[in-house]
């Protein structure tokens, strides 16, 4: 089995989002994103968390990663299709990225 690394890129951050949700819609958020969970639960290392930068080294940069998650999976592939229903794409502008873990020699 591969690792996945999967960044979910949105153009405002979690936390803004989170800010402008009433009650009932941060919960219809977090009832797709755990129905999600639970239909990809065999794949499932670690669900992930919200994320906002809290700044740069060497340079300027501003990041669009409004998350993350971590899969297990036979391929790419397998990957994605797991992340096919996932709530984040109904997102206004709102993208999945999908990163192999790369296994160093004697690591």
């Amino acid at each position: 089995m591969k690792k996945y690394l999967i960044l979910y890129r949105a153009p405002i951050s979690a936390q803004q989002q989170m800010q402008s949700a009433t009650p009932e819609q941060a919960k219809a958020g977090m009832d797709a994103w755990m129905a999600w969970a639970n239909r990809a639960a065999s794949a499932l290392v670690d669900l992930g968390a919200p994320l906002t930068s809290a700044g740069n080294v060497g340079g300027e940069a501003q990041s669009d990663i409004a998350g993350y998650s971590i899969l297990q999976a036979e391929s790419a592939d397998a990957a994605k299709a797991l992340l096919a229903e996932h709530p984040h794409k109904m997102m206004p502008g709102g993208s999945i990225e999908v990163l192999e873990y790369v296994p160093l020699p004697g690591m």
